[in-house]
């Protein structure tokens, strides 16, 4: 009922920027937060970043300062932004959504299905 597509994942070298993309569609009635999760191989999912309803954000240490957090609302999208890329930034990035559903009308929440950056010379 609900999907979360990805976009923006690629190739850049070490100090570059990419934004990702990440729209929400089906039958929502609101979404309370967004966030964006990695994972390296060999590692567990971290968060990397996270919008909520009234618009607060949260980052990993690791990428305060570089990465930043934003949404459209009337399109349900969220981005991530990232400057300055370090080869430590290497994962697959995953869009998340906590929402409530129309009908019938409850809480949820959703993944989208990954998106690989990779920051290499």
């Amino acid at each position: 009922q609900v999907q979360l597509v990805e976009s923006g994942g690629g190739l850049v070298q070490p100090g570059g920027s990419l934004r990702l993309s990440c729209a929400a569609s089906g039958s929502i009635f609101s979404i309370n937060a967004m966030a964006w999760y990695r994972q390296a191989p060999g590692k567990e999912r971290e968060l990397v970043a996270r919008i909520i309803s009234i618009g607060s954000t949260n980052y990993a240490a690791s990428v305060q300062g570089r990465f930043t957090i934003s949404r459209d609302n009337a399109k349900n999208t969220v981005y991530l932004q990232m400057n300055s890329l370090k080869p430590e930034d290497t994962a697959v990035y995953y869009c998340h959504a906590d929402l409530v559903t129309k009908t019938p009308m409850r809480r949820n929440d959703y993944w989208g299905q990954g998106t690989q950056v990779t920051v290499s010379s």
